[in-house]
């Protein structure tokens, strides 16, 4: 897969140190791999979510952790919107946002 939005995995990396070994893992994993649907994906991360039929949520860290992604299975591309930690992630304002799909 490509991964666009990497810098946004960096710098929550810089502000959040504990976050960089597993974030780097996932990172890993899905370069390895040409996902072609949500359900292979699963198979990888079988904690992830699908919410509001655009955004996919990777728990990292043993949730932790939050990336909020959109992918293109067709055109293999992963776009990182957000990564947040678990206070963040559970905030009203940024669950409505995902929900109006507004990242």
């Amino acid at each position: 897969m490509i991964l666009i939005g990497r810098k946004i995995i960096v710098e929550f990396g810089k502000a959040h140190p504990h976050s960089r070994n597993p974030l780097s893992a996932w990172e890993k994993a899905i370069k390895q791999t040409d996902y072609k649907s949500f359900n292979e994906l699963k198979r990888t991360f079988p904690s992830v979510d699908y919410v509001s039929h655009q955004y996919i949520i990777f728990d990292i860290g043993g949730n932790k952790y939050h990336l909020i992604t959109e992918i293109d299975y067709t055109a293999k591309v992963i776009n990182v919107k957000r990564v947040w930690t678990h206070a963040e992630y559970s905030m009203r304002k940024n669950d409505a946002a995902m929900k109006r799909g507004k990242l």
